[in-house]
């Protein structure tokens, strides 16, 4: 296995102005990696200068009314890493800015990889230790191995959270001190920007302010989007529920009989499937394969531990376009991988993430509580 650099643990409390200052201080180097990612994609896909300005300016307009609080985190990021105000918008509306690229048939936005994932959450049914299990792959750009970061922020108007993040961006995968979990998965339909709406990492950021788990819910099938995305919440307390959302709406998915929910990057409610078309097959058939395998694997025992769900990440059936996906050529020039496998147990307060887990299996345990330590799986 290859000796990987793990995630840089970043701590920060006070003031959204206050966080975001530590925050790109402590970041400085990934928080421009990440704007410089990001800002060369648009030049990839044909922007203008005048032409990235206005997109950024709607999105930051649509943040800001949404939390004006994010505004004020965000302007510290971009202080505190020394980057222009406008690179930290891109970089938490990335997922809109492309799949608006994508769907107005701009040249080049097709050669651009497939934000992938595979999550699963087990319900303390299945558990081994009775705690509710939460995690995913997230499949992307395999050098935001190096752009990316754990946040751990000690929020004074709610709970703490911890979140696996692109360096500059506010929140992606992650747990609170409340007990609410949340991963996400690339969706794509044909309602995509009919409407423009919120980012969704500002969405996911807003579930992990919730203490309550029904205003998480909320604020995940409430919230107007730009486009398509499937969100799946857990609650340490004994629930889970995956919402396959589109711009206007969303189509929740419940635990099964086994107890677990597991979701790829296709749409698998048959409420969804009869009211809109699933354009995403072209950016990842895999999908189809991917979940099944990581239900079958999980359903290969009764009581599912920590490592169980590793192990069920770590397949690689149908490589290298499997669940767990080693860095390989995509279409632009670009590698595509796993580039982390995260997995939590919100009633510990504990996140386990490895880097790039098809060649390394090294990861960091991350909590509310306490400092990283490295565990092996």
């Amino acid at each position: 296995m290859a000796n990987i650099e793990q995630f840089p643990f970043i701590s920060v409390s006070g003031s959204p102005r206050e966080r975001g200052l530590q925050y790109g201080r402590q970041a400085a180097g990934r928080v421009r990696g990440s704007a410089r990612l990001y800002g060369q994609t648009l030049v990839n896909l044909g922007y203008s200068e005048q032409a990235r300005a206005r997109l950024i300016d709607f999105f930051a307009k649509e943040i800001g009314d949404f939390a004006p609080h994010y505004i004020d985190e965000m302007r510290g990021i971009a202080e505190g890493a020394g980057v222009d105000f406008q690179d930290i918008v891109m970089i938490n509306a990335r997922t809109e800015v492309l799949a608006k690229a994508r769907a107005e048939k701009v040249q080049q936005a097709d050669k651009e990889p497939g934000d992938g994932c595979t999550g699963a959450l087990i319900l303390p049914e299945r558990s081994a230790n009775g705690n509710l299990l939460h995690g995913q792959n997230w499949d992307w750009r395999a050098e935001c191995v190096e752009t990316a970061v754990v946040l751990r922020v000690r929020n004074d108007h709610g709970p703490d959270f911890l979140t696996f993040v692109e360096a500059g961006g506010l929140a992606r995968s992650g747990f609170n001190s409340a007990g609410v979990s949340i991963t996400a998965n690339y969706l794509e339909s044909d309602r995509d920007f009919k409407q423009l709406g919120v980012p969704l990492s500002l969405i996911r950021r807003k579930v992990l302010e919730q203490e309550i788990f029904s205003l998480a819910m909320k604020a995940v099938a409430a919230t107007p989007k730009s486009c398509s995305n499937n969100l799946m919440l857990g609650m340490a307390q004994g629930f889970g529920i995956d919402f396959e959302c589109t711009t206007n709406e969303s189509f929740p998915i419940y635990p099964g009989a086994d107890n677990l929910i597991v979701h790829a990057n296709h749409w698998m409610s048959p409420v969804a499937l009869s009211k809109l078309v699933d354009l995403g097959i072209s950016q990842s058939p895999d999908s189809h394969y991917r979940d099944w395998r990581v239900r079958k694997l999980l359903n290969a025992k009764d009581k599912l531990s920590r490592q169980d769900l590793k192990n069920a990440f770590f397949d690689d059936f149908g490589l290298p376009y499997s669940v767990c996906r080693p860095p390989r050529l995509g279409s632009h020039d670009n590698l595509s991988a796993s580039v982390a496998m995260v997995i939590m147990e919100p009633a510990a307060g504990e996140m386990e993430v490895a880097p790039l887990p098809a060649l390394n299996r090294v990861f960091t345990c991350y909590s509310l509580t306490q400092e990283p330590r490295l565990s092996a799986a």
